[in-house]
């Protein structure tokens, strides 16, 4: 440790000689230096710089020391003494923004849409047409050319990953044309009409790829309530291909009848919503807010305001299977006309009962029982009213045509049929319905 002693001494010496500070009444202060007798500065100011030099070195040496002691103890407390803080510069990674559902309902929603819109697609038709035109400036006959022409779209999905596709009937109605299926990743394929149901407003159509397709989910229809939240994607105007609409099940069991297409279709308990479907939207899916296909989107009310109607999917599921195992869609066919006996047909035609169907002959004069047809062969008449088929009681609710499709062509059914006030049992072997 340096010897501090003498540079203490020195200190003290320095102060004994320090210069006065006088006050001068309203003068500044004034710094009086002393002198020696014959006029030159005293030797105080060499003594000072030298304090203040080894003041200094002193200082250094003595803080040094203390430090470092202090710095011993506090190792043995395992105490850290912090250095400087180090400042990092900041680096900011600008994050993609994305849209943060605010409730519940719209999270299943958007959900919902990302699950299938994949698999929903678009089909456009074009026909092949010839146009003749001149050439007046030069010396040809009348020239023939063929143009392709856009004549319609709709909107189906897809049910298998080899390709089929579920749509309405009356989108791919015409042979005479050519079907394009546009997929929502920009893809397109030639497609090609492989069944069309003879009884409801369906149809499957196949594209081919060497990759698989997306697929939808199918629901359950049969468990749809009012006011339940439903979703319609399609090609809305066969121009905004996957377009979303949001609505409600506004009604269940409808029967309506349905122009459109070149088809005049009666369409038997259907799904009403106010989900907004319009031209194009034809054939394309309606679906819960699980991501699943509980309907197909069908036909709207024009003039109205958001009512629209859907196929409910569990009608559609047999069909479906046809198609993949016997490549076509069949019904079985009774063959008979009826009318459905409710109390108001009772009472106007003095019938014995109010339920059942009244054998009758269209309003045309067509014949009440076809020729040649499951009922014919089996003795039905004109005048029977069918009461039961196969035990179940046929209703206004539960009409012959829902209960017949339960069943398939070559099934034994038994008749629980009404004539001149007598009940008997009919044993009928069903037919195929044909297209």
């Amino acid at each position: 440790m340096p010897k501090l002693d003498s540079v203490k001494n020195l200190l003290k010496k320095s102060e004994e000689e320090k210069p006065e500070l006088i006050s001068g009444g309203t003068d500044s202060p004034k710094l009086i230096t002393p002198k020696t007798a014959d006029g030159r500065p005293h030797g105080l100011i060499l003594i000072v710089i030298v304090a203040f030099i080894f003041g200094g070195i002193g200082g250094i040496l003595a803080s040094s020391y203390f430090f470092a002691d202090i710095k011993s103890q506090l190792d043995e407390l395992d105490i850290e003494i912090p250095g400087p803080s180090i400042i990092e510069r900041e680096t900011i990674i600008e994050k993609e923004q994305v849209y943060l559902p605010q409730t519940t309902q719209e999270e299943a929603i958007i959900s919902a849409v990302n699950e299938v819109s994949g698999s929903v697609v678009s089909i456009l038709i074009t026909e092949h047409v010839e146009q003749y035109y001149f050439a007046p400036f030069e010396d040809v006959p009348l020239q023939k050319r063929v143009e392709e022409r856009e004549v319609g779209g709709g909107s189906g999905f897809i049910i298998s990953e080899d390709g089929m596709i579920l749509t309405n009937k009356h989108v791919v109605l015409r042979d005479n044309v050519d079907y394009t299926v546009l997929t929502n990743d920009g893809r397109s394929f030639p497609a090609q009409v492989l069944a069309r149901d003879p009884v409801q407003d369906l149809a499957v159509i196949k594209i081919t790829s060497e990759s698989s397709f997306p697929t939808v989910k199918l629901g359950d229809s049969d468990i749809l309530q009012i006011g339940q939240t439903v979703v319609a994607i399609g090609n809305v105007l066969g121009e905004f291909q996957n377009s979303v609409s949001v609505g409600v099940i506004s009604g269940l069991g409808r029967n309506i009848t349905a122009v459109g297409g070149g088809l005049v279709q009666v369409l038997e308990d259907v799904i009403q919503t106010d989900a907004a479907i319009n031209r194009g939207n034809s054939g394309g899916p309606l679906l819960n807010l699980k991501g699943e296909v509980i309907g197909i989107n069908t036909a709207m009310v024009v003039g109205g305001e958001n009512i629209g109607f859907a196929i409910p999917i569990n009608k559609v599921k047999k069909s479906i299977e046809q198609v993949k195992t016997l490549g076509r869609i069949v019904y079985p066919f009774l063959g008979v006309r009826y009318v459905l006996v409710n109390e108001a047909i009772q009472k106007e035609n003095n019938l014995p009962v109010d339920y059942g169907a009244w054998v009758q002959s269209g309003s045309q004069g067509e014949p009440a029982v076809f020729p040649d047809s499951a009922a014919e062969k089996a003795g039905l008449q004109q005048g029977d009213i069918i009461l039961e088929f196969n035990r179940e009681r046929i209703t206004s609710e539960n009409t012959l045509a829902k209960i017949i499709v339960k069943y398939s062509p070559g099934n034994r059914v038994v008749l629980n049929v009404l004539r001149n006030n007598q009940k008997m049992n009919i044993e009928v072997t069903l037919d195929e319905r044909s297209e």
